[in-house]
């Protein structure tokens, strides 16, 4: 080993040298950089630091100085993609650099002493985030995601494609001192003053992530504090590293006993029971050299990873306030190399070369040094593949860049990102106001453009503030100028002049000083979301159309949406006084509010003219129960039935209204009725209440029916026996009675059949189009088709989901599971419901139920309750096909059933701990998948046309991040089928026959099987590693070249591959 100092290695003042706090390699290994106090980050050749002693080399020394910073840098790091440079400073700000191709322009002012530049890096980004100084940073080894860490006890999750905030996490109590990155892209750890190491799990976001699809990622996995308890707070930093293989985590300022030493952290137990000891200050940098070592050149590398490999080895190099250096192996017990006097102050950073060989070091004392090791000094370096074997086994499959395949997969590719902006733009056309706007019309016009005109890319700006930048004005200006005939470019550029107008909103904060208020529209809100974290998430909002969590809910924790006070506190706030009561002393009210709290309990406040007070029960809305003349005569099968039902009492008079929902039908396009005079058609029950005229029972009064509209008599009739139920639409009447007989009748009062005799006492009638819907009370279910009068299928009982949900109960006594709902779709499916949260569907062509909804989606997902679904576009008023959302009323009753009786606790601490053994890593992704294969299956079984497409959509979404290319060839060939065996015969187009994927039939659920396959191939299409895949689709489709892609349609000319 040699050391080399050369000499215009520092950053140099007037009377001394300045504190050098950081240094990094850039990955190619051609440039070191270094900041330091004068507040410069200097960029240095290694060419020239290696050839320090060769006279004879007359290349550039140093490339570039910034100086974007306006006090002392303490870290500074270059992308694994080597195309940005990050720096933090105690100005609380963290700088993006990018390297410009323009060559620089030497401007001597206020700089006289620098020597020219011979890179021109210039400031990309400046990231607001930290309150006090940015301490340490570190990129994901993909360069997903930036992180930075300071003394205002924040850890800040960057973007590092649009370096937009994605996250601040609060869960240090002191000063956070570094941070460092698993090489498997599964973790990061950082290290604090409070003595502890915490790691944290994340999956690594997209490149359109926002700080809303996050929510539930970068969550903490185990805080590490037992090699820290006693270890000193007097060192600068906490420079913790993680080995190369994966397998080891380095954390600096350990102790053992009274002893400084370096703990190493063993993944997965997280134990750190072995030390590092021969330091005799503590030790504030830890560094693992990047490649793997073996000892002997002929290594076998058959093994997949060093764990399995003895011959495989990592080294490690710590810096301590002793101001020596010492270098280690994992096969050695003691240093291999100690360097003392290295400085004459503390050691603050260092950093290895991609080849492993050289160390640098930088010291508070100014001087950068670089520790050369001779060939084999260290061992033998194994290849970069090794390391690639090491990480697989824990996942490590770090995505690719990729080469685009050919010509043709380029255009699909930008035809695939076209498809993705038509959300972007729907979405912020809503929110501009412009809801009447046709959303592939404003697509079709943002996106066409000609052959003859071609892009030109405009320069970026000069410095932009988390990720925010100034459009160009002369942009807009020629924007504005242009004029068209047509009405729909017109209203596009009134649009985008509109949306110009929001994004350069300027306000004026408290201090004087002008702000560009930012646009509360991210520029990804149409990509899939990266949901990375198992939790039960809160159901979202009717309004609410996306595919993200909207809230994460800990079950550990007690939940209550509203702040202390109430939704009285919600609107005006708990600023006001309270209110002085009469007879009682003052500030009774404040002590009352006090106790309450004391015992976990949130105290109700309601607002009087006085102030706030106690609020108290209404006891004027109480609901009234209705008066009944007697329980039902129950049938004598119930009493050696194996399932009961609560049959309804009878009651002396029953009103139903016709549901003016209940026919429109938005698939088909058809909407309801007026409400007002659907509302005025009404049936009304009269059942007998007094004796029987003769005296004998048998001889009772009959029922009387009686159909009004505006309150006048319709039509009416007589039933002998008493009316437990009622129900009816627009299509028919229906009455179930007390002996088990079903009438009917239609809108003029006719009757359709005669009376259905069930076997036991009807509990449930419920009517949807033509469909109705007789529960008895031994669980038996009727289904009829009242147009056709006939049954889909035979009576079907609720035994068998009921018996499956009574024998997952523990062996402690507890309420056995009940029926919540039993409700019937649109065609004539059965849908129910349990407390249990569990939902149920009969499907007639398998003569079987189908769970569609449990526990195991709901704490293993990470698409649960997510709220890109119909049910929540469908408006009010234009409500009907109750296919379209079954599947999320389902979900959302599965979470309200958990969150009321803490059904998923344990579950969710069951997923927490699979998580973190091995063979389970990727358990939330494959649960995920399953989850959406699911909602896929569900909704092409229900006929819920809406559902079917928005889950196959984000099923696609997933697969092309997950990198699943035989799934992905499966969907194709699935969608495709055997065109020229497409069937659209009028005997092909029954109901169910497009709900199968092999059959031939030219729809799918309802929609056209090419509109799918192009939306699907257009998805893929914008990964490269699938265009391989969706090349050969794409040129069946003919997918266009010049034209736009608009929700499955398209314009311009074809793509023609020759």
């Amino acid at each position: 080993m040699r050391i080399i100092r050369p000499h215009f290695l520092i950053h140099g003042g007037e009377k001394k040298d300045f504190e050098v706090y950081s240094c990094n390699v850039s990955p190619d290994g051609q440039r070191l950089v270094t900041a330091a106090g004068d507040g410069h980050v200097r960029i240095w050749s290694t060419d020239a630091i290696y050839n320090a002693r060769n006279e004879n080399y007359k290349g550039p020394t140093q490339l570039c100085s910034i100086s974007y910073h306006s006090g002392t840098i303490h870290t500074v790091r270059f992308s694994p993609s080597n195309k940005y440079l990050a720096s933090g400073a105690d100005d609380k700000i963290v700088c993006i650099y990018v390297l410009d191709s323009k060559l620089p322009v030497h401007t001597g002012f206020g700089d006289s002493n620098e020597p020219p530049a011979v890179e021109n890096w210039r400031i990309f980004r400046r990231l607001i985030g930290h309150d006090n100084d940015v301490q340490d940073l570190a990129w994901s080894y993909d360069s997903s995601v930036i992180v930075s860490v300071g003394l205002d006890s924040k850890i800040v999750v960057w973007s590092g494609h649009t370096f937009e905030k994605l996250k601040t996490i609060t869960s240090h109590q002191s000063h956070v001192k570094g941070i460092t990155f698993d090489p498997a892209n599964k973790y990061f750890a950082t290290a604090s003053d409070d003595r502890s190491i915490k790691i944290f799990r994340f999956t690594p976001p997209g490149p359109n992530a926002t700080a809303h699809d996050q929510a539930s990622n970068f969550t903490l996995e185990r805080t590490i504090t037992a090699p820290f308890q006693g270890s000193p707070l007097t060192t600068y930093f906490r420079r913790c590293s993680w080995s190369p293989d994966g397998a080891h985590l380095a954390g600096a300022n350990a102790v053992n006993g009274p002893v400084s030493t370096v703990a190493i952290i063993d993944r997965g137990t997280w134990d750190g029971d072995i030390h590092l000891v021969g330091h005799e200050g503590p030790v504030e940098v830890t560094a693992f050299c990047p490649r793997l070592w073996s000892s002997s050149p002929n290594t076998s590398t058959s093994n997949s990873n060093s764990a399995q490999n003895p011959h495989l080895m990592t080294v490690i190099a710590c810096a301590s306030q002793d101001k020596s250096i010492s270098v280690w192996l994992t096969s050695s017990s003691r240093p291999i190399i100690i360097t003392q006097g290295l400085a004459n102050k503390s050691i603050s950073d260092l950093a290895w070369s991609p080849d492993g060989l050289r160390l640098f070091a930088t010291s508070l004392d100014g001087s950068i040094q670089c520790l050369e090791f001779a060939e084999h000094e260290l061992g033998y370096s194994a290849p970069v593949e090794e390391n690639e074997k090491a990480l697989a086994k824990f996942g490590g499959n770090r995505k690719n860049i990729g080469l685009p395949e050919s010509a043709e997969a380029l255009i699909l590719e930008e035809k695939a990102k076209e498809f993705e902006m038509n959300g972007v733009d729907a979405r912020m056309g809503a929110l501009m106001g412009e809801e009447e706007a046709n959303t592939s019309t404003v697509s079709a016009a943002s996106l066409s453009f000609s052959k003859d005109v071609t892009r030109s890319s405009t320069p970026l700006p000069n410095a932009t503030t988390n990720g925010e930048s100034t459009k160009n004005k002369d942009s807009s200006t020629a924007e504005s100028g242009a004029t068209s005939k047509d009405p729909e470019a017109t209203s596009k550029l009134a649009q985008d002049a509109k949306i110009d107008r929001l994004k350069s909103r300027v306000t004026i904060t408290k201090d004087g000083k002008k702000r560009m208020a930012p646009l509360l529209v991210s520029s990804s809100a149409g990509a899939e979301s990266s949901l990375p974290r198992t939790q039960l998430r809160a159901a979202a909002s009717v309004n609410a159309s996306s595919d993200t969590p909207q809230s994460v809910l800990d079950l550990s924790k007690p939940y209550d949406g509203l702040p202390k006070g109430g939704l009285a506190a919600l609107l005006l706030g708990n600023k006001r006084k309270y209110a002085l009561v009469e007879g009682e002393e003052e500030g009774s009210i404040e002590k009352r509010v006090d106790i309450g709290r004391k015992d976990g309990a949130i105290p109700i406040l309601q607002n009087s003219p006085d102030g706030l007070t106690i609020a108290k029960s209404d006891t004027a809305s109480t609901v009234t129960v209705p008066e009944f003349i007697r329980p039902a005569v129950v049938n004598p099968s119930l009493s050696v039935s194996s399932l009961r039902l609560a049959v309804p009492k009878l009651r002396p008079s029953i009103e139903r209204t016709l549901d003016p929902f209940e026919n429109s039908d938005i698939t088909k396009g058809t909407t309801p009725k007026s409400r007002d005079s659907e509302a005025d058609i009404r049936l009304e029950v009269k059942n007998p209440t007094g004796p029987s005229p003769t005296g004998r029972y048998e001889d009772r009064e009959p029922a009387r029916l009686v159909v009004t509209k505006k309150g006048q008599p319709v039509w009416q009739d007589f039933v002998p026996k008493s009316v437990l139920l009622v129900a009816g639409g627009s299509h028919f009447w229906a009455a179930a009675c007390e002996d088990g007989s079903v009438y009917s009748w239609t809108p003029a009062g006719r009757r359709l059949t005669n009376a259905i005799l069930l076997e036991a006492q009807p509990v449930l009638l419920e009517t949807m189009n033509l469909w109705l819907l007789c529960v008895t009370a031994i669980g038996q279910c009727y289904v009829w088709n009242m147009e056709s009068l006939s049954s889909p299928h035979p009576p079907i009982s609720l035994a068998p989901i009921l018996d499956i949900a009574t024998q997952n109960l523990g062996s402690h006594s507890t309420k056995a599971p009940s029926i919540t709902s039993v409700r019937i779709n649109s065609e004539g499916k059965i849908v129910v419901s349990l407390t249990n949260g569990e939902g149920y569907s009969y499907n007639p062509l398998l003569f079987s139920w189908q769970r569609l909804s449990e526990v195991w989606w709901a704490v293993g997902s990470q698409y649960w309750n997510s709220t890109d679904s119909s049910v929540s576009n469908v408006n009010a008023e234009t409500r009907g096909a109750v296919s379209d959302g079954i599947v999320t009323l389902l979900e959302k009753n599965t979470t309200n059933e958990m969150l009321v009786r803490g059904r998923a606790y344990f579950t969710q601490r069951l997923i927490k701990a699979l998580v973190n053994r091995e063979g389970y890593e990727m358990l939330e992704s494959t649960i995920s998948i399953g989850h959406l294969e699911n909602r896929i299956a569900a909704a092409m079984m229900l006929g819920s046309k809406a559902d079917f497409q928005t889950y196959l959509y984000m099923y696609a979404r997933r697969l092309g991040p997950e990198g699943l290319k035989i799934k992905a060839e499966e969907l194709l060939r699935s969608l495709l089928g055997s065109l020229d065996q497409l069937d659209d015969s009028d005997s092909n187009k029954d109901k169910g026959h497009d709900r199968n994927w092999r059959n031939p039939t030219s729809t799918l659920c309802g929609w056209p099987r090419k509109d799918l396959l192009r939306d699907i191939v257009l998805i893929l299409g914008k990964h490269r590693e699938f265009q391989r895949l969706t090349a050969p689709y794409a040129r069946l489709l003919a997918l266009p070249a010049n034209g736009t892609v608009t929700n499955g349609h398209e314009t311009g000319d074809e793509m023609v591959v020759n």
